[in-house]
């Protein structure tokens, strides 16, 4: 930690030009940017990439081939929905800046560049402290940073806005965000502009001490304290001793370090003011790879495998935490590298198993048996090319880029630590391990969300339906939070999507694709049973010269308990049924059963069948003849008793706010759901167990979203099939 306490001196200086490709992980710092929509994420990377000479202004950014002006609303539309990553020097250290989606929909991409960072900086607008709190959805990734360890820091941005209110943001971002958020600078105005920071340890510039500067000095000395190894300095401090700025700067980087303290930072993007103290915290109060910690890691074949570090002489370990496609290059992977070094002009081997992590999760669907596969009735829809979850596959490396945004810019090497893009690795998909061909390994997956919004999607004409197949696949590639589902049943083909902004994309990429596609409603996969018990006769008796087909059979039946299943059983006495027949029987019973009992051709389940009795020729029974018998036994029986319409019921765990919970409870009742309980679920939240009918649950994902403000979170997994309520 000491190696970084000289470079947080709030001495304002400006680090000039651009400094030489980093060869040591201790001068590299990956930060992911996370805030809401219109917090000011972009405008700050591009107002840091001008103050640092990296680009010639701010405002300028790359469209994908060179650095050029630009219409700025499309260059942002097309950003707000995807990682992206923006290099630049700074005091002889490279920092990647990694711009998250700020929209809930696309909180698959934030968890991949939480990923690839080693800290956060959250963007906080300083109009949201007119308000007294932060939007909800920015305190949920606050929380999702929290629960992986990551250190993080405030930026309070906009400060130029006409509405700003800087000391109520920074007031409302301790009350949100919890202990250990304290400012380290305040704000310099004349009238109402920003003209420059206040530093609180230093205390420079001199003579220019805002109001409130010593409470607040107090504040963070003491919060820094609490978090020192040495546990004489707070009785020291209370002594009225000065601590020495060295020391308080080395504490302030182990709390910030261990995700113990969170420094504010207020910044105009504009102006510039703030720019140089928040660089100051990023090289010097952010860990650098070799202080986070590094992904588990095995052979292919499971294998044990010692802890990685970030030695770029160790074996080569790094992992595409996004797939993108470029009209000129073709494929492109968004590579973090976690240990040794990668080369271009190298053989690399790239092991792919996200599918196979979340093939433990609950899937997302009616039921366990309906999980069908992909577009082509391959595999589950997932992240992977086969139906086993992983694949694995030896790919040139031809060469290494450094991106900026968009725009590649080769390279030698990337070492452990660093952030590059590759080219052209046709089975690399996001999430996938990127390791040396002659010593294969695989990255512990990260914990992705499960989309639970399904779009159906249905090609307008033959040829739109092979260009939806073609780009489909390429889509799912890039998105390990998009699910693909061929319901053999509905015959659908099902997007499952992580909310309405995601499935808009989806779509639109998919027309983009060159795929004419319209969406239609979902259809949920209903089951039937008998109504009551009842014997019948399944007779099968055809004479037409030569060898006839015969065979008769008397079968009850009867209804079983919702989830029971199908039961067979046989009571024939001397004979009646040949023994090698009466498993025929059944085999035409289980027939019928998959191909529905009545004219809605539903599959029917939870039923018994007892063979009773029946009659056999010598010449003309057979296999088939008994499967006929069989079958034509079952829909007697559902004609005689008549037949019971059951619908899918999925068992939700909602997690909201304890302010949101009446309004959910109530909506949930509104669904024909039934709430099983309730538990608290941490702080000032709830966890909601009910079973509600899959058909209420189709726009849940939308619906849960907007009654909380985007505050809540759920799970559904497959409960049981439940008679459905009449028509009418």
């Amino acid at each position: 930690m000491s190696g970084r306490a000289a470079a947080v001196k709030e001495s304002g200086q400006r680090a000039g030009g651009r400094s030489a490709a980093p060869t040591d992980p201790a001068r590299l710092r990956n930060v992911v940017l996370v805030g809401p929509s219109g917090a000011g994420k972009t405008t700050l990377v591009e107002a840091l990439l001008a103050h640092t000479g990296a680009i010639p202004r701010a405002g300028t950014v790359l469209d994908g081939t060179t650095v050029c002006d630009h219409d700025p609303a499309a260059v942002r539309q097309q950003r707000s929905v995807a990682l992206s990553v923006a290099p630049f020097d700074h005091d002889d250290t490279k920092i990647n800046l990694i711009d998250t989606p700020g929209y809930g929909d696309f909180v698959g991409e934030l968890r991949a560049g939480l990923r690839a960072a080693d800290a956060a900086l959250f963007v906080v607008p300083a109009v949201e402290g007119r308000e007294g709190v932060i939007d909800p959805a920015t305190v949920a990734q606050w929380e999702e940073c929290a629960a992986v360890g990551m250190p993080r820091a405030v930026v309070v941005a906009r400060c130029d806005h006409a509405r700003a209110d800087l000391e109520a943001t920074i007031t409302a971002c301790r009350q949100s965000f919890g202990a250990g958020v304290a400012p380290l600078y305040l704000p310099l105005r004349e009238g109402e502009r920003l003209t420059g920071l206040y530093g609180l340890l230093s205390r420079t510039p001199e003579g220019q001490e805002p109001a409130g500067a010593e409470d607040a000095r107090s504040t963070l000395i003491e919060g820094i304290i609490e978090q020192s190894e040495d546990e004489t300095l707070m009785e020291r401090y209370l002594a009225g001793e000065e601590i020495e700025l060295a020391t308080l700067v080395e504490d302030l980087e182990t709390a910030v370090a261990r995700g113990a303290f969170h420094p504010v930072i207020p910044v105009c993007a504009t102006s510039g003011v703030g720019c140089d103290a928040l660089l100051e915290v990023l090289v010097g109060g952010f860990p650098s790879p070799l202080e986070h910690p590094l992904p588990r890691v095995t052979g292919i074949d499971g294998a044990a495998h010692p802890p990685l570090t970030a030695d770029p002489d160790g074996p080569l370990a790094a992992e595409v935490v996004r797939t993108s496609a470029d009209p000129y290059v073709g494929r492109v992977s968004l590579v973090r590298v976690f240990s040794g070094t990668l080369r271009p002009e190298t053989t690399v081997h790239v092991s792919g198993h996200h599918a196979t992590a979340r093939a433990a999760v609950p899937a997302p669907r009616s039921a366990p048996d309906e999980r069908s596969g992909g577009v082509d009735g391959g595999h589950d829809g997932g992240h992977d090319g086969g139906e086993d979850g992983g694949h694995d596959a030896d790919e040139r490396v031809a060469h290494v880029y450094a991106p900026l945004g968009s725009t590649l810019r080769e390279v030698d090497a990337c070492i452990a630590g660093d952030i590059c893009a590759l080219t052209k690795l046709s089975s690399a998909e996001t999430g996938d391990t990127v390791s040396a061909a002659e010593h294969p390994l695989l990255l512990s997956c990260w914990n992705l969300p499960d989309p639970l919004l399904p779009v159906a999607v249905v090609a307008r004409t033959r040829g739109d339906e092979d260009a939806m197949v073609k780009t489909l696949a390429k889509i799912v590639a890039a998105d390990p939070t998009l699910h693909l589902e061929r319901n053999q049943e509905t015959h659908q083909t099902v997007l499952w999507c992580m909310g309405e902004a995601h499935a808009d994309v989806v779509l639109s990429r998919l027309r983009a694709g060159g795929a004419d596609v319209d969406t239609e409603p979902v259809r949920v996969p209903m089951r039937e049973t008998i109504a009551k018990p009842a014997r019948v006769t399944g007779r099968h008796v055809k004479q037409s010269g030569g060898h006839g087909q015969y065979a008769v059979c008397h079968v009850e039946f009867e209804p079983l308990p919702r989830g029971a299943g199908f039961e067979f059983q046989s009571r024939v006495v001397g004979g009646a049924v040949p023994t090698q027949f009466i498993p025929s029987v059944e085999k035409g019973i289980r027939a019928q059963l998959s191909r529905g009992i009545s004219d809605s051709h539903h599959p029917a389940v939870d039923l018994r069948a007892v063979l009773v009795d029946g009659k056999a020729h010598s010449v003309d029974s057979s296999d088939a003849a008994f499967q006929t018998a069989g079958a034509l036994a079952l829909r007697e029986a559902a004609a005689a008793c008549g037949t019971v319409l059951l619908e899918p019921f999925d068992e939700v765990s909602v997690r909201v706010p304890d302010e949101h919970l009446g309004a959910v409870l109530g909506d949930l009742s509104g669904r024909r759901g039934r709430v099983l309980g309730t538990d608290v679920a941490g702080q000032g939240r709830t966890l909601v167990q009910a079973e509600v009918p899959c058909a209420e649950l189709l726009r849940y994902a939308v619906d849960v979203r907007a009654l909380t403000a985007g505050t809540a979170t759920f799970t559904r997994r497959f409960a049981r099939y439940d008679v459905a309520p009449s028509p009418g």
